[in-house]
């Protein structure tokens, strides 16, 4: 059971009422409306009905170019987690139709760009059982849990309860259409492919980023790896002679070093991230620590 608590101190302490009873349409189509804001996703389609006479409460993008199934939990015997899981199953049973979708909302290039090995299952609710987190643990599928409180009538708190990140997801099946799409190298054949001084201290740096908090996980994709927590704080690239991160920072809080960070916002890179830091050494690394920490803490 979630216990935060928020207060007005302007002029005297006043706690603000929390509200998480039921959750209004208001709030889906509020969730729906800033859904880039709430969590880095692209809206594409509301109430979405499926082939199998169900209906899917929100459709996304998210800045993996992931799909995103959204279910919310409306009262307190409804079973959430089983519903998406349905859901999921079943989209991945017919992505040519999601991928028909994308192609109408956002275009052909976005569709084209789709990627099937992470897609995921986000459930709202305004509370969560303990078995509900036991659950998400011990099944083998991408899933956030979201807890949401109202306090009065302008304030709303969406709080990361668990996510469950499956490594990759139909692996085979997805890398024969990369192999077929695109001549880039995958993020593993690039990781298996450096110098083994350059894999130890990606290792290194993978370790460091995880240990900043329980509510990061690691989403390893195509081309990169994103480490988020609702969103993408920090996507990793491998090369041969160097590690690019690609930072959620505006460029225009770091003093810039040539050859080290860049601004990245007008340059087209893999991942998210408007902020470059390149690495090349463990000197770099410990340079580096400083904003990856202002990353996480500023995100």
């Amino acid at each position: 059971m979630s216990d935060i608590k928020l207060f007005y101190t302007k002029s005297e302490v006043i706690e603000l009422p929390a509200a998480s009873v039921t959750l209004e349409r208001e709030l889906q189509l509020l969730i729906e409306k800033n859904m880039p804001t709430f969590f880095g996703i692209t809206f594409l389609k509301s109430e979405y009905t499926t082939s199998n006479g169900g209906r899917i409460d929100s459709l996304g993008l998210d800045e993996n170019n992931c799909p995103v199934i959204f279910e919310y939990k409306r009262t307190s015997n409804e079973n959430v987690i089983n519903q998406g899981l349905f859901y999921l199953d079943w989209l991945l049973d017919h992505k040519a139709e999601f991928e028909l979708l994308v192609m109408k909302i956002l275009g052909k290039e976005c569709s084209d760009e789709l990627d099937w090995s992470m897609p995921r299952l986000i459930c709202i609710a305004g509370d969560f059982t303990k078995y509900d987190e036991y659950a998400v643990k011990q099944i083998n599928r991408n899933i956030d849990l979201i807890r949401y409180k109202k306090f009065g009538a302008d304030l709303l708190m969406l709080e990361l309860v668990n996510s469950s990140t499956v490594k990759q997801f139909n692996t085979q099946e997805q890398g024969d259409k990369w192999s077929k799409a695109s001549s880039d190298k995958t993020f593993q054949e690039q990781l298996h492919s450096t110098t083994s001084v350059l894999r130890e201290l990606y290792y290194s740096i993978r370790d460091y980023i995880l240990a900043l908090g329980d509510d990061l996980t690691e989403n390893q994709l195509k081309l990169y790896t994103a480490f988020k927590k609702i969103k993408n704080i920090i996507c990793a690239e491998v090369y041969q002679k160097q590690i690019l991160l690609h930072l959620r920072l505006n460029p225009d809080e770091v003093e810039l070093e040539d050859g080290f960070t860049r601004d990245m916002r007008n340059v087209g890179h893999f991942g998210t991230g408007d902020l470059q830091i390149i690495v090349k050494t463990p000197e770099d690394f410990e340079k580096a620590k400083l904003l990856i920490d202002r990353a996480y803490n500023l995100n």
